[in-house]
């Protein structure tokens, strides 16, 4: 009775969690102004209305204990007390199921506030506006709330699940006492009788919780998966806001995309594989990273506009391998402190895309030509 006492205080200060969850206010982004503070999550694909994962819909809800008469004897005394602690874990399995529907109810509402909020500052960025546009810099604050508030429903899940799997492990330990009952002498037909029904409705009450743990892992790991995707696609519409549009696109209001740039401009950028010998062999001969960049960016004018490509190049880099880590280079041909500034700018620009900076490795090198910087994927 004791280790039921404790459950259902668990029970409780998890169900008060749940009730006074409300938005977290830490910060998981970089500003908006450009600091090049850490992220929590990786970039992925830019999010386009695909909506939060569908959770399971399974209500839990045990059949009920049949009663049963005493027999007097040890055995049957042993039936009653069997009895009465299924009756209890099913008492708790029930309060669980409730707490378990309300949370995938409360994550749902979550969910559809943060879309919601989300696609409409993705529509106004699609056909453009002002760089660091307040109201889209307000209106991005409270999406990173509303997402932290989605990756706390989350954290309540798993309480949640440790607190199934106790019962888990209780339900099984008593069929098995249930089941060692029956090579207790003493006992008359009728203690086996009702043993036999008790049995048969703890390995039910046994099979319920294991699906009910199931479905409720399955929805934290979607769960999981989503946040960490939005966390991307959050950093990546930071970006986005403080240009004044999405990377890629141009507004009819004349603001020019991030991702466009031209030849004329005297600074570039270009993607691996590099079909330039001399640039392939010069990575060797200084003794850079192994392997091609993902991209080299020369900062050979003043305005070289590269977050656009650069955006689209690391998130193809990660859809491939959603763990990569970055390695950006500093190559100087003339001036060190050139390339230098160049490659802060850079790591300044994967942390707003939501690259957390420990997956971000700054490093310098010489070789012949001019200034540029690399970017390599590990």
């Amino acid at each position: 009775m004791a280790l039921l006492k404790t459950r259902n205080l668990a029970i409780f200060m998890v169900a008060a969690s749940l009730a006074a969850c409300n938005s977290a206010t830490n910060a998981l982004f970089p500003s908006l102004g450009g600091s090049s503070s850490s992220s929590d999550g990786g970039l992925f694909n830019s999010g386009n209305g695909d909506g939060p994962p569908q959770l399971g819909s399974t209500y839990f809800e045990p059949d009920g204990v049949s009663p049963g008469q005493p027999t007097g004897t040890f055995v049957g005394q042993k039936v009653q007390a069997f009895r009465s602690e299924l009756t209890a874990l099913q008492e708790t399995i029930r309060s669980q199921n409730a707490q378990l529907q309300a949370l995938r109810n409360k994550t749902i509402q979550d969910s559809n506030a943060y879309h919601e909020n989300v696609g409409s500052m993705r529509a106004r960025l699609q056909v453009g506006t002002t760089p660091g546009n307040p109201i889209l810099m307000n209106r991005w604050e409270t999406a990173q709330g509303q997402l932290n508030t989605i990756n706390q429903d989350v954290v309540l899940m798993d309480q949640l699940a440790q607190m199934i799997s106790v019962n888990q492990s209780t339900t099984a330990y008593l069929l098995d006492s249930e089941r060692a009952a029956y090579s207790v002498p003493g006992a008359v037909d009728e203690d086996h009788r009702q043993l036999r029904i008790l049995e048969d409705e703890t390995q039910q009450t046994v099979v319920l919780v294991d699906r009910l743990l199931n479905e409720l892992a399955s929805d934290i790991r979607r769960q999981t998966a989503y946040v960490a995707n939005e966390k991307g696609n959050l950093g990546s519409l930071a970006g986005a806001v403080k240009n004044g549009q999405l990377f890629g696109t141009t507004g009819p209001d004349g603001y020019s995309a991030p991702g466009s740039y031209g030849a004329g401009a005297g600074g570039g950028m270009s993607y691996a594989p590099m079909t330039s010998t001399g640039t392939a062999m010069a990575t060797r001969s200084a003794g850079l990273p192994s392997g091609a960049p993902l991209v080299v960016i020369r900062f050979d004018s003043p305005n070289v506009a590269y977050e656009g490509p650069l955006s689209n190049a690391v998130q193809a880099a990660l859809a491939r391998k959603p763990d990569a880590s970055f390695d950006v280079v500093a190559v100087s041909g003339g001036s060190a402190s050139g390339a230098a500034r160049g490659a802060e700018r850079v790591v300044r620009s994967l942390t707003q895309m939501g690259v957390p900076s420990n997956r971000v490795n700054l490093s310098a090198a010489s070789s012949a030509g001019s200034d540029e910087v690399r970017v390599y994927v590990r």
